[in-house]
């Protein structure tokens, strides 16, 4: 069942480094510096900023302002792909920006639909999987 799952996500994927929901926003449009409190919140169109040639939302012009300050810090990895997916299969996959899991400091976001959560297996094989993902996601993404 979840092979079926990945397939289906996959054909749904764009052409771009980002996972961008349809205004072209990462992570849903949820605040990624949110994320580090805990407590993702939604993001607002009037605190946006562009990185690496996407763009995120925040919640106040205080996560933004810590964005811009840094932010390598906050973006998620793997461009906001499902991680689990990335250090499994190398493929992207969307996420819901609900699932989610900080691990030394950085934001790792998980597909959760339809009965599936990957951050269950994920948590089984963090540190193997994020090798893996490292790994898939220089050598076939990152030129």
């Amino acid at each position: 069942m979840l092979k079926l799952i990945w397939i289906m996500a996959v054909l749904f994927v764009q052409d771009s480094n980002w996972n961008v929901n349809k205004d072209g926003v990462v992570a849903d449009g949820y605040d990624v510096v949110s994320y580090f409190d805990g407590t993702p919140k939604e993001g607002k169109p009037q605190f946006s900023s562009t990185y690496d040639g996407a763009t995120f939302y925040f919640h106040d012009a205080e996560s933004q302002k810590k964005f811009e300050e840094t932010p390598g810090k906050y973006a998620p990895q793997y461009g906001g792909w499902c991680a689990y997916a990335m250090g499994d299969t190398g493929e992207k996959v969307v996420v819901n920006p609900k699932t989610f899991k900080i691990t030394d400091g950085k934001l790792y976001l998980f597909y959760d639909r339809f009965g599936t959560n990957t951050l269950k297996p994920w948590e089984k094989d963090e540190k193997n999987l994020i090798k893996k993902s490292e790994i898939n996601w220089q050598t076939r993404y990152q030129h």
